[in-house]
C-alpha cells in the first residue's frame, strides 16, 4: 500500500497529515506507530486524518505516536486547520469536528489560533493542579523548568497510583518568567517521552496560571519548540470560556511511503 502523506509542526510538535477525504485509511495500531517512529518510519509526535464531516469543513481523527487513537491535541489541530486551507478546503475561517466536538479557528500566513473547549473545573492538591483542555493535564509549578526531570517525574506521575487507573495524564511542569509569562515542558502520554510542545498542556499552564495569580492573558508560552499563546474568560473559579491557542503552524515536507 502506497500513502501520501503531508508533514506540518507546530512550535516544533510535529504531524502526519493524511488526507483521507475519500475514507481508505484503515492501518491497525502498529502499522500507525510505525510510521510516526522516528528510526523505522516518518517520524512524528502522531498522525491526523483530515475526513469529510457533512455538518462542518472537515473532521480531524487524532491518533497518539503508539498508534491509539488520542483526545484532543491542540498543536494538531491548528496544524489540521493550515493543512485544510493547503488543500483549498477552507479560506481564512473554519469550523471543524473533532472528537471532543466542534471547533473554531481562524489563520494568517504566519499563525493559527484555535478555539478551545470550555474548561470547568480544576483540581488542587495544595501544591499541584490537574484540568481537562480536551486531554488530562497535571500542572506542577517549578522553579527552574530547565532543571524538571521531565521524563522520569513525568512517566512516574503518568502511570502512578493517582493518574494511572484514570487512564494516565499528560505531564507539565511550568515555570513562571514574568507577568502573563510562562516556560513549559511537557511530557505527553501516547508519545510517552517530552515533546518541544503541547498545545493541550499550554492551555492548562496558562488557565492554572490565572487562576492562581489571577492574571487575565493573553497568556505568553515559551516552549523547547518556539512560543505560543493562550486567551481566556474566566467565569468563575476554575471556570474558563472562549479559550484560544495561537502560535505557528507550517507545511514541513510531503511525500509517499
Amino acid at each position: 500500500m502506497a500513502i501520501r502523506f503531508h508533514k506540518y509542526q507546530g512550535a516544533g510538535n510535529d504531524f502526519i497529515m493524511i488526507d483521507d477525504r475519500n475514507g481508505d485509511f484503515n492501518l491497525e495500531k502498529e502499522a500507525i506507530a510505525r510510521l510516526c517512529d522516528r528510526r523505522f518510519g516518518i517520524g512524528a509526535d502522531g498522525l491526523i486524518l483530515l475526513q469529510d464531516d457533512r455538518d462542518y469543513d472537515f473532521r480531524m481523527v487524532y491518533f497518539n505516536a503508539d498508534g491509539g487513537e488520542g483526545s484532543l491535541c491542540g498543536n494538531g489541530g491548528r496544524c489540521a486547520v493550515r493543512f485544510a486551507q493547503d488543500l483549498g478546503l477552507i479560506n481564512d475561517q473554519t469550523r471543524f469536528n473533532a472528537v471532543d466536538g466542534a471547533h473554531v479557528a481562524s489563520l494568517d500566513k504566519e499563525v493559527v489560533r484555535l478555539g478551545m473547549g470550555d474548561v470547568n473545573g480544576i483540581e488542587n492538591t495544595g501544591e499541584t493542579y490537574f484540568l481537562n483542555t480536551g486531554s488530562p493535564h497535571y500542572v506542577e509549578f517549578v522553579p527552574d523548568v530547565d532543571k524538571a526531570d521531565v521524563v522520569g517525574k513525568g512517566k512516574a506521575i503518568r502511570y502512578g497510583s493517582v493518574y494511572g487507573p484514570r487512564g494516565g495524564t499528560n505531564v507539565n511542569f511550568a515555570e513562571v518568567a514574568g507577568e502573563n509569562h510562562l516556560r513549559v515542558r511537557t511530557y505527553e502520554r501516547g508519545v510517552e517521552d517530552e515533546t518541544l510542545a503541547c498545545g493541550t498542556g499550554v492551555t492548562g499552564c496558562a488557565l492554572t496560571a490565572a487562576e492562581i495569580f489571577g492574571w487575565t492573558g493573553p497568556v505568553k508560552v515559551e516552549v523547547p519548540g518556539g512560543e505560543l499563546a493562550v486567551e481566556f474568560i474566566r467565569k468563575a473559579p476554575g471556570i474558563f470560556s472562549d479559550i484560544y491557542l495561537t502560535g505557528p503552524a507550517r507545511f514541513v515536507f510531503q511525500g509517499t511511503i
